[in-house]
């Protein structure tokens, strides 16, 4: 008999502590996949509750309370213009590594000829990054962006600078509803994505002396593009 993994070790531990022997079975397990599926809500605070217009403002207003800075743009052929001004804002080289979403790849860059782009993971070297958005959260200004192969990881915390673009359609108000929405999002295997990155703001710290330094754990940037629908 084989020994017993560090996983089965960690289980076997967790259902000690619960008072149990083996695996959930019976009436337990009709509870918990019943409290699955029910989807249960926490109390919605009154800022999480607007809809409309004024859910985006809030969206803004909040993500640039925490250093994040927003555009407004009206259709994917503004991107180009904006991120090109965003590397001369910050004195950037014109060079971006992207997510290979779908919906960034009908960008027609041509107008922007000086910027080099690239697709794939970010290996460290990166400065800038543009990726999408799976939703955006009013109640705190934060970025809901999930894992995949059009959605590496490493692009959200590696490159200096990362350019995010979100519809405004994706803007929710509450937390309930960003996790609502995951779920309804199931992949082509029926599963759900394995990894969510929630996003508020530039990495920070105020580990020294309390001072907030921006950068700390990841980019120091955060442009946000909310796009109209």
């Amino acid at each position: 008999m084989s020994p017993p993994s560090s996983r089965d070790e960690i289980l076997g531990k967790i259902r000690a502590a619960r008072g149990r022997s083996g695996p959930v079975t019976g009436a337990e397990r009709e509870r918990l996949e019943a409290r699955l599926k029910s989807r249960p809500r926490g109390i919605i605070p009154q800022k999480a509750r607007n809809t409309g217009a004024a859910l985006v403002q809030d969206f803004i207003t909040r993500a640039r309370a925490v250093e994040a800075t927003v555009q407004d743009i009206s259709s994917l052929s503004e991107v180009p213009d904006a991120v090109a001004q965003y590397l001369a804002d910050h004195n950037l080289p014109a060079a971006v590594k992207m997510a290979p979403h779908a919906d960034l790849a009908q960008i027609d860059w041509s107008q922007r000829p000086t910027l080099t782009l690239s697709e794939g993971r970010s290996f460290g070297q990166d400065k800038v990054s543009l990726t999408r958005a799976f939703a955006g959260i009013a109640e705190t200004g934060t970025l809901m962006l999930l894992a995949g192969p059009d959605a590496p990881t490493t692009l959200n915390f590696l490159p200096e600078h990362h350019i995010v673009i979100l519809k405004r359609s994706e803007i929710v108000g509450a937390y309930e509803d960003a996790w609502d929405a995951v779920r309804d999002r199931l992949g082509p295997d029926g599963l759900l994505t394995r990894v969510v990155n929630m996003i508020t703001g530039p990495s920070r710290t105020g580990d020294i002396e309390q001072t907030i330094e921006l950068g700390a754990h990841g980019p120091l940037g955060l442009h946000i593009l909310v796009l109209a629908d």
